[in-house]
């Protein structure tokens, strides 16, 4: 497969033909080409972009809620494009590609239904005849980063979101996935968005710092909004800082799962099996951490190992009935069996699954894990998750909230106030009561809290990340001042 990077609505070559390469992360073979831009691409898209805003900021709501929907449909009708492709570049399966489609059309669908749901608001005020008012009005170019897991959903709220409230958009794709975030583009081409509103640009790995670092600090760029891990993040929001420009960070998780002593067993391990090895564990949202009373901790490990071991691993491209595909590339298998042994050689115990090799891990559950191992709340991001056993629904809270991240997190128990008073206390940015930790929904408000950032992206919280707030007043023409 051949990429190419899109500026004005072209699709051209980086400057002097530079590409790179993404490989398979089990065979090794080549899967995408990809234009490799500079910092002289990344200039020339910021400034194509700054000169669409001028006259897309001024477009009726109409035109932006007719281009969106067209969008979705695009989006949609290019979903086995779409699995085939994330198969190949991401080690996706069937069911992750299209539900990623179906969540991206969504988020569009959702964006449209804002097109005029970006209001003010009027102001009483003590001046005799005045009036006094908010506006929300667009904020300039945006700058959108995101990562190859969520391939398609990602994208689409980085992109969506923004051109709703009158903004163009730099969108840079994955280094790891930009065939993928290539054909999100040529939706948005082919649903008839003007020249510039989103130009895409993918650059080789080693000169990722140089073209972020261009476009943090170009004037065109007014805000910055980027999906990834913490330690990226805090990378971006510092140098952001620098030049005075607001960000959305959506970052790390160590999502947990509380079992209570009522719980339904039998449903929370359903649950916890969606949440842990979805897309082999590789969501930020993914259940990391089952906190589990130890009344029910026997019943809960076996009927979850059980369903666990069940799950067939393997390449979804050679056999799309895997559910575990690969690792995005091999070194993740490193970086886990070494928190994998530093656990057993502590006294936790291997319940199912086992060491990766390579990019390949099948489905691993440890049981009897504490918090002096370093999985305890290190993220692993792969299809490994672990089983922490308390004793009282208090302790529960306290283990959940003995973590450094804060993105999501549920719990389980029948009696439904209990379960909700103890997701009340939980330091996290959605809590799902009797649901999966892994939820995305396109009109409800999604971010975090500590180390897994700041800002909420989908529903309506989406107007003020990507719009100004401003104060307008119409007063009379005559008026008496104190001198």
């Amino acid at each position: 497969m051949k990429s190419q990077l899109l500026i004005d609505n072209d699709w051209v070559n980086a400057l002097g033909d530079a590409t790179f390469e993404r490989r398979h992360p089990i065979s090794n073979a080549l899967i995408t080409e990809a234009a490799a831009a500079s910092v002289e691409d990344a200039k020339k898209a910021a400034e194509s972009a700054q000169a669409a805003y001028k006259a897309w900021r001024l477009s009726p709501p109409s035109e932006r809620r007719r281009l969106l929907l067209k969008a979705a449909d695009i989006l949609e009708s290019k979903t086995p494009q779409f699995i085939e492709t994330m198969a190949a570049e991401v080690g996706a399966s069937a069911l992750w590609a299209g539900f990623n489609v179906h969540l991206a059309a969504n988020v569009f669908r959702e964006a449209a239904s804002l097109a005029t749901q970006i209001q003010g608001e009027t102001i009483p005020t003590d001046k005799p005849g005045a009036l006094s008012m908010t506006l929300r009005q667009p904020v300039g170019v945006i700058f959108s980063m995101v990562p190859w897991n969520g391939t398609v959903v990602l994208a689409a709220r980085a992109i969506a979101y923004p051109i709703v409230c009158g903004n163009a958009v730099v969108f840079r794709g994955s280094e790891v996935s930009p065939k993928t975030h290539a054909l999100i583009a040529e939706a948005l081409v082919e649903a008839g968005f003007p020249p510039g509103v989103l130009n895409y640009l993918s650059n080789a790995p080693q000169t990722a710092p140089e073209v972020v670092d261009t476009l943090i600090a170009h004037p065109a760029i007014r805000r910055i909004n980027f999906t990834g891990s913490t330690r990226v993040g805090r990378i971006v929001a510092e140098k952001a800082a620098q030049h005075l420009k607001r960000c959305l960070l959506e970052l790390g998780g160590k999502s947990p799962l509380i079992v209570l002593d009522d719980a339904h067993v039998d449903e929370a391990v359903k649950a916890a099996v969606f949440g842990s090895f979805l897309y082999q564990g590789q969501i930020c949202m993914s259940t990391e951490r089952l906190i589990v009373d130890e009344k029910v901790a026997d019943e809960f490990v076996t009927k979850f190992a059980a369903r666990a071991s069940q799950l067939l691993s393997g390449d979804p491209s050679v056999n799309p009935q895997c559910v575990i595909g690969p690792m995005i590339n091999p070194s993740s298998g490193v970086r886990i069996n070494d928190l994998l042994q530093d656990a057993l050689d502590k006294g936790a115990k291997l319940v199912c699954g086992g060491v990766a090799n390579g990019a390949v891990m099948p489905a691993t559950i440890l049981d009897h894990v504490t918090a002096s191992m370093k999985i305890y709340d290190q993220e692993t991001f792969g299809p490994i998750t672990v089983v922490v056993r308390v004793k009282t629904a208090a302790e529960a809270i306290a283990v959940a909230n003995d973590s450094a991240y804060g993105l999501s997190s549920g719990v389980f128990g029948r009696d439904v106030n209990r379960a909700l008073a103890v997701g009340l206390e939980l330091e996290y940015g959605s809590v799902h009561i009797n649901g999966s930790t892994v939820q995305n929904e396109a009109q409800a408000p999604y971010g975090g809290t500590k180390q897994s950032g700041y800002g909420r992206f989908d529903g309506r919280a989406v107007i003020d990340e990507f719009t100004e707030l401003k104060w307008l007043t119409i007063e009379p023409q005559e008026q008496q001042y104190p001198f």
